[in-house]
């Protein structure tokens, strides 16, 4: 028996199975003891409130008091100002004491009129909020939410916050997905300035909003000169043409694309509109609707540090309600599940596992739990669909994902026929098509590359037409321990010009093996329909493939690769099975975001979810099993390029 001294320690990351039912008490003892500790909050004293705080002694009622140092440092600030004052001075520097005191909210249960105290997750999300505008930042949040705990409310209170205390003429946007809920966001607004306390207003005129000019979607706060206007994200009409200095998206994921507005145009519209300065807002929120949409795209950014917004996801955990107390602890600790069991070796305390064990038990599928319930932002967005590819296996592979070395064009003398395979030599351009993370190396192996192709259409609302290049083999001819994309094109373009594109491509990499996937190509009724057999005529390293015809029992041969219900089961299995493993190298995050939108439909057919695409996913699929399938290599004399011979 250890020494309970070590217990906690050594228990922290010991899986809940290799200790003893009197370690695993003292350690979650000691995790609750730590959760006590963090859940001390008093804002009416600045207990546990967000961001640096110095005690001072309230001179009406003289206890002590922890304010923001801000307040402290304000040139208004003195400890002779009278009552009124002072609240109305720590009222523009302590948002959650002003909540406290001034704000009134509905509760969701009750229905009651309560004074807005914060929970656990409304002061995480106030703690980024705040902290960007200490620094003097323009303040930028993408909010992925699970359940409801008030993130809405607390956005809304806090652009409320910034009109009635911090500026004036400081207007703001209100954006969801259709008007009642913009609607039903800004009667938050009402019910607050119903209910302000009429001492600490600042302004002769009453509390109230009123009607902009006469306009149906736009209201003034009376003695501010700040404006509200609320917009639908299918009409936001509101968003353009004014100056607004905050806005607040809602449930962005539900924003549907129609032929002439699209989720991505309306945020555009509206940061637009938005100064980057301090004390600005833009918050950006909503539950996970799938992957692959505009909202888990912009999350993806965010996580990655290419967007200006902060992401912030609040699991369900961290939700104070979600606790169960325990009375057996050896049948809990004998009927937790793998992924229970996992929440321990994430820090838990047994109170939330088991909240978590009975609830998922009430709503009997990990999948349905997990929608609800999330653990992850992985989970909340993967949850939502019909996922193919385990989410965690594609996260494995995110690490290896990067900004290409180089862009460009691969050229020959000419754009099309057998003189774009002559001249082969790399452009360089910042807006080129073909993303190069690798060069070509100079050894030259028999099929050390394999390029695959996957033919989209030509205009710019059509699929794409993806051409990846895969390095299977070092510079000894031996076979690499993971495949690994090396370059990648992506584009729109005539079907012949691709293909012309893609050998060029090909031959650029040491010959490699061109496959093409043949579905669209060979159902052309144009002269498209036969330019593969003229691409393998002037490029004779081209995939060629057998089929048997059953009324003649002869064996023909076709160029390219056939996608139909047998090969896609198989190509999909085989990526399955690496993506599963790591068993290859991706570079490219958007492979990663069309697997996560990949899913099995009802009929048991693969296909993107609607709205997106898997034309990067496909390559991976064919020129990796491809690629698997290849002999053993050989080296290749410089003047005697290696051609696979026609069948």
């Amino acid at each position: 028996m250890k020494m309970m001294m070590n217990t906690a320690t050594d228990a922290h990351g010991t899986p809940i199975d290799q200790l003893s039912l009197e370690e695993i008490d003292a350690e979650n003892r000691r995790r609750n003891a730590l959760d006590n500790n963090r859940q001390t909050y008093n804002p009416m004293l600045g207990l546990g409130c967000v961001g640096p705080r110095v005690k001072i002694t309230d001179p009406a009622s003289g206890e002590d008091v922890w304010v923001p140092e801000d307040m402290v440092r304000d040139p208004l600030y003195s400890t002779a100002l009278e009552t009124d004052q002072r609240e109305m001075l720590r009222h523009r520097h302590d948002f959650e004491y002003w909540a406290a005191q001034c704000v009134n909210i509905r509760h969701k249960l009750t229905g009651q009129t309560i004074h807005m105290v914060l929970n656990a997750p409304q002061r995480t999300l106030l703690a980024e909020l705040e902290r960007q505008r200490r620094e003097g930042k323009p303040i930028r949040v993408i909010l992925l939410k699970a359940r409801q705990w008030g993130g809405s409310t607390l956005v809304q209170m806090y652009m409320a916050w910034m009109q009635c205390c911090r500026r004036e003429q400081w207007h703001s946007l209100i954006c969801a997905n259709v008007c009642d809920i913009s609607s039903t966001i800004r009667g938050m607004f009402s019910t607050l300035l119903n209910g302000y306390p009429r001492q600490w207003w600042q302004s002769p005129e009453p509390p109230k909003l009123k009607p902009f000019e006469g306009s149906v979607n736009i209201r003034v706060i009376p003695g501010r000169n700040c404006r509200i206007a609320t917009a639908s994200a299918y009409r936001p009409d509101c968003a353009r043409g004014m100056d607004h200095s905050m806005a607040h998206l809602s449930e962005v994921a539900y924003w549907q694309a129609t032929p002439t507005v699209q989720p991505e145009m309306v945020v555009q519209s509206v940061c637009g509109g938005v100064p980057m300065v301090p004390d600005t807002v833009v918050v950006m929120e909503s539950t996970a609707n799938g992957v692959g949409n505009f909202f888990h795209q912009s999350w993806l950014r965010a996580k990655s540090g290419e967007s200006a917004f902060t992401p912030l996801f609040i699991p369900w955990y961290e939700i104070e309600m979600y606790r169960t107390e325990v009375r057996d602890l050896a049948y809990l600790v004998k009927s937790l599940t793998p992924y229970e069991r996992k929440l321990w070796l994430k820090g838990l305390t047994l109170e939330q596992i088991l909240w978590y064990h009975r609830k998922r038990m009430e709503i009997g599928s990990d999948e349905r739990m997990q929608a609800e319930y999330p653990t992850t932002d992985i989970e909340a967005f993967n949850s939502t669909v019909r996922v193919v590819f385990d989410a965690d296996s594609i996260e494995q592979l995110r690490h290896n994902c990067c900004q290409p070395a180089m862009r460009g064009e691969v050229t020959g003398n000419a754009a099309k026929g057998p003189e774009a395979l002559t001249g082969i030599r790399f452009q360089p351009a910042s807006n080129g098509a073909l993303a190069v993370w690798e060069r070509p190396a100079a050894t030259r192996l028999h099929h050390r590359y394999v390029t695959a192709v996957d033919v989209g259409g030509r205009s710019e609302s059509s699929d794409w037409s993806v051409i990846a290049v895969f390095e299977r083999l070092d510079d000894q001819g031996q076979l690499l321990p993971h495949p690994r994309l090396v370059a990648q094109w992506r584009g729109h373009t005539y079907h012949d010009l691709l293909a012309w594109k893609a050998a060029a491509i090909a031959r650029w990499y040491g010959n490699a093996l061109l496959v093409v996937e043949s579905n669209s190509l060979e159902t052309e009724e144009s002269d498209s329909g036969m330019i593969l057999e003229l691409i393998a005529q002037n490029y004779r390293n081209t995939y060629v493939r057998r089929s048997l015809d059953t009324l003649t029992l002869t064996e023909s041969t076709r160029v390219g690769f056939h996608t139909n219900r047998a090969t896609k089961a198989m190509i999909i299995d085989h990526l399955l099975a690496l993506v599963r493993d790591a068993g290859y190298i991706e570079r490219d995050e958007l492979a990663l975001n069309e697997m996560m939108a990949y899913e099995k439909k009802h009929n048991g057919a693969y296909g993107a979810r609607p709205g997106c695409h898997d034309d990067i996913l496909m390559t991976r699929a064919i020129g990796l099993y491809v690629a698997s399938t290849l002999p053993k290599p050989a080296f290749t004399p410089d003047d005697q390029p290696y051609f696979l011979p026609r069948l």
